[in-house]
């Protein structure tokens, strides 16, 4: 009697379990969300380059002024 052994890879569970996991997903939520996480990740980073623009338009006014 011969046995055979089944070998299977992770990718194919994972894609199983993404595919169930995602069927049921509400889209027009999801589009909404995303969008509102783009708006917010463009304004925080309109505020990171503002504080590092100015922090280093500072620190070079401090090294050029004798004191």
């Amino acid at each position: 009697m011969k046995t055979s052994e089944t070998t299977t890879d992770s990718s194919s569970h994972a894609f199983l379990t993404g595919a169930i996991l995602f069927a049921n997903l509400d889209y027009s939520g999801l589009t909404a969300y995303a969008l509102k996480a783009a708006i917010g990740g463009a304004i925080w980073m309109a505020f990171k380059l503002a504080g590092d623009y100015i922090s280093h338009r500072i620190s070079r006014k401090r090294k050029i002024k004798p004191e």
